[in-house]
Parts: structure tokens; C-alpha cells; sequence
């Protein structure tokens, strides 16, 4: 991907409803280059597919946290599978460094949250848990 078809998929990802057109306008380049770029990057896979984001009701605000897990390696296959059971974590990725799993966990309430990261403590195997509060969203293509 060049820097065009990255600001394509950018302006996609902002509204994927958008008239290419529109795009193309905005890019500065022909309609029927924005059209052959997404067929293109479409056919590579690039693009797998368009969904429907919903938002969640305003007075249905949920509490966000991070937990980073330190955790023995040897465990990490069995503990992921433990985290699939909780439904409060939303996003588990595997990073390097000092810790070796980032959670995205929310529900509803703090009191849920500082029970579902005293539970991810006792796990075996996680040696170590480090919790952040998130107060706010900034960028959120998800």
C-alpha cells in the first residue's frame, strides 16, 4: 500500500459509505482512480469486507481499564484461554517488554473491574498484573 491507498482506506475507515467521488475530491485525484484503487485493494484481501458500527446508548456508560499481565510463558496458551470466560474483556493482545499480555476490560462499574483484575491476579501463572483507568477515547477506529 503507497500513500494514496492509505489515505483511501483512512477515509473509508471514517465512513465507509462515502461517495468515492467524494474521496476523490478530497484526495485531489480522479474518481475512477479511488474506484480502481479499492477494487484493487479489495481483490488483494487489503480490504476484507465493510460493517455497521453501533454506538453505545450515552446512559449506558461503561468503565474502561488496561490490565497488563506479566505472566510464566510456558502458561500463556492455558492462561488466554482462561480470559476468553470473562466477557468483561474486550481485547487481549500479546506485546513485548516488562509485561507480556495487554487487556481491554469494561462493565459497568469500577467495584465489577477491581474484581475481575483481583481474579486475572489469581490465576496461575500470572505473576504479575499493572492497571490503568481510561478516561477517555481520543482516536477510535473500532
Amino acid at each position: 500500500m503507497d500513500k494514496l491507498d492509505r489515505q483511501i482506506v483512512a477515509a473509508l475507515q471514517h465512513n465507509a459509505r462515502e461517495s468515492t467521488t467524494k474521496i476523490a475530491t478530497r484526495l485531489g485525484v480522479a474518481r475512477t482512480t479511488v474506484h480502481e484503487r479499492i477494487a484493487r485493494m479489495e481483490a488483494r484481501g487489503v480490504i476484507a469486507g465493510y460493517s455497521v458500527v453501533l454506538r453505545e446508548p450515552q446512559d449506558d456508560s461503561k468503565v474502561q481499564v488496561v490490565v497488563l499481565l506479566e505472566v510464566q510463558q510456558k502458561e500463556t496458551a492455558r492462561i488466554i484461554k482462561r480470559l476468553e470466560a470473562y466477557p468483561e474483556i474486550k481485547l487481549c493482545l500479546s506485546i513485548n517488554g516488562e509485561f507480556d499480555l495487554l487487556l481491554s476490560a469494561e462493565a459497568p462499574r469500577i467495584e465489577d473491574l477491581d474484581i475481575l483484575v483481583d481474579e486475572l491476579g489469581a490465576i496461575p501463572g500470572v505473576q504479575r498484573t499493572n492497571t490503568f483507568v481510561v478516561f477517555g477515547r481520543r482516536i477510535d477506529r473500532i
